[in-house]
């Protein structure tokens, strides 16, 4: 069984495509829809990877990585970025929240999976 992802996007669409993409490469995915529910289930599922819509409706993805970078039980999970509105200065901004990676939609999905590739942990 693959390493468990949690794709966190408030467009179904494009949680539907980050999740096909995912399990092509061998990964279990779980969705959120708002940040609120990702914090909840990052805490309870200990995803290995999250890929963070950035503009989430209430709280922000930026907002919600901070939340999840300053929890112990999810401090060591690595975070990506993913943003349609990518404006100057988002990819810093993204970092300094604590995101270890920025990438912007539309995704380019080998990119993506070089990413993840990089952030995963090695499979045993």
């Amino acid at each position: 069984m693959g390493q468990m992802v949690l794709v966190v996007d408030d467009n179904a669409l494009n949680r539907e495509l980050l999740r096909l993409v995912l399990e092509q490469q061998g990964h279990v995915v779980k969705e959120a829809a708002s940040a609120e529910e990702a914090l909840t289930m990052a805490r309870d599922t200990c995803p290995v990877l999250i890929l963070m819509d950035c503009h989430l409706p209430g709280m922000d993805g930026l907002t919600a990585t901070r939340q999840l970078k300053s929890l112990e039980a999810t401090c060591g999970i690595p975070v990506v970025a993913v943003t349609a509105h990518a404006m100057p200065g988002d990819r810093e901004r993204a970092l300094e929240a604590g995101c270890n990676e920025y990438i912007s939609k539309p995704v380019d999905f080998s990119r993506l999976i070089d990413i993840v590739d990089r952030l995963l942990p090695a499979r045993i």
